[in-house]
């Protein structure tokens, strides 16, 4: 196959709070552009202002193999735009790629050579209350569009492809799956104390804590986790463990902490900062266990970087959270509160339990590496051409 010219939109990696959609681009890029050196790659991005600022943030990720292209131009205004006129993306990042991919479901018209587009989930048709009304009018108006204009869709779990196919049953033959990975370098258990004990005052956490770690919205299903664990409090007894609940805002975030107040649980419920990406692994790796019982996930990082630590993880039965965890993981029914409550208290009583799932988890994330994501991903390219 001949040299490529790969671009990537990199609108996902330059915000000052990443999210999974963020780190699934950096893990699968990094790792393509150091398997695939004989391909040129470039992270594309707008910038209105704070150049520096966006340039600092990219630069760990693009490392030395990834070169950067900015367009002096508001990223928020061409989105818009674009959404309803057909103003080219090859206007502002000219016509030299062979492939342009877009990790965050939608794609501009006027993209020179190939388009690839990652659709990570249905969340906003199967659950469009817990989706932000902005989100949900952008991709009701441009998600048919994009897939349209894609050449390959990737998607990450053999459920979201399923679930794409039941909406878009036209755009069967284009989908491909590509599992995320988990960087297995910084996510893995902690030989030194000192950190996760420095982590735990930085956060105000004080001994044995059940750990949530993503972003405080609705689909994750919070609040029924909060009233769960009002539950397992009643029958843990004396000095149960705390629950913390880290991560950044995402929306309708106030009825999750109302949650906390209304049943009288704000000795017991810690919601930190914002975690920052160094401080993740020692956080999980302090954890009695991690908990992610979200209503829908089309992958599912969080659990799986939780089992790479070694910590034992309890998940919903819903959407690709089985698919990801396997057997290495309590299994609780998203939907009730006793199902939830049970399972925490499994865990808490069970150290032999927690000590099995920690073992197995650490194998089972050894399968999902950003490697082996990587060459899926290239692979999908080959077919292109």
């Amino acid at each position: 196959m001949k040299r490529l010219n790969i671009a990537f939109d990199a609108v996902p990696l330059i915000s000052g709070r990443m999210t999974g959609i963020g780190w699934c681009e950096a893990g699968q890029t990094m790792a393509l552009a150091a398997l695939h050196p004989e391909n040129k790659y470039t992270y594309n991005y707008f910038s209105r202002k704070d150049h520096h600022i966006k340039r600092e943030r990219i630069k760990p990720f693009a490392g030395k193999n990834i070169s950067l292209k900015c367009s002096h131009f508001s990223g928020y205004v061409y989105r818009a735009a674009s959404a309803l006129l057909p103003v080219p993306y090859s206007a502002f990042f000219g016509k030299k790629a062979d492939i342009t991919h877009f990790f965050n479901y939608i794609a501009p018209p006027g993209v020179h050579g190939k388009v690839v587009i990652t659709v990570h989930d249905m969340v906003y048709k199967a659950f469009p209350e817990t989706v932000r009304k902005r989100t949900k009018f952008m991709l009701d108006i441009g998600l048919k569009k994009s897939m349209k204009r894609a050449d390959i869709i990737v998607t990450d779990s053999q459920f979201s492809k399923s679930e794409i196919i039941k909406y878009f049953p036209e755009y069967e033959k284009k989908i491909r799956v590509v599992p995320c990975g988990v960087d297995t370098d910084k996510f893995k258990p902690c030989g030194d104390p000192k950190k996760i004990a420095a982590v735990k005052k930085s956060l105000g956490i004080r001994g044995d804590y059940f750990l949530y770690l993503g972003t405080v919205e609705p689909r994750k299903n919070l609040e029924r986790l909060i009233e769960a664990y009002s539950v397992f409090v009643k029958k843990a007894g004396k000095r149960p463990p705390l629950l913390v609940l880290a991560g950044g805002k995402g929306w309708l975030y106030d009825n999750i902490f109302k949650k906390v107040k209304d049943l009288g649980l704000d000795r017991y419920v810690i919601f930190t900062k914002y975690v920052p990406a160094e401080d993740m692994p020692p956080l999980m790796c302090g954890a009695l266990s991690f908990v992610f019982p979200s209503i829908y996930e089309g992958f599912g990082m969080p659990p799986l970087e939780a089992m790479a630590c070694g910590v034992p993880v309890l998940v919903s039965d819903s959407a690709s959270l089985p698919e990801v965890t396997g057997d290495c993981a309590v299994v609780c029914d998203a939907f009730s509160c006793e199902s939830i409550a049970d399972g925490l208290l499994k865990l808490y009583l069970d150290p032999d339990l927690r000590k099995d799932l920690g073992r197995r988890g650490i194998r089972r994330a050894e399968q999902f590496t950003w490697k082996k994501s990587a060459e899926f991903l290239y692979n999908v390219y080959k077919e292109l051409f």
